[in-house]
């Protein structure tokens, strides 16, 4: 079974300071550092930080489900 990353964009490793490098495990909630190997638990949702929307458990495990776009040509008869 593989396990569900997502990278998170923006977000600067604290141990080799590089951006757009740091992946979260949706499943035991970890962040990791692809390039220098820095792992840690995800802070809890109690802590200081204020809620939000992307701050709930539910929301950070919400998959949006993928649709079909149909692209029209508008000179097309």
């Amino acid at each position: 079974m593989s396990t569900r990353r997502r990278f998170i964009a923006g977000a600067v490793c604290p141990q080799c300071k590089l951006s757009d490098k740091i992946v979260v495990d949706l499943d035991s909630d970890r962040r990791e550092c692809v390039a220098c190997g820095f792992s840690e638990a995800r802070p809890e949702a109690g802590s200081s930080e204020l809620p939000t929307r992307v701050t709930r458990p539910a929301a950070r495990r919400v998959e949006t489900p993928a649709s079909p776009v149909r692209l029209i040509d508008p000179n097309d008869d």
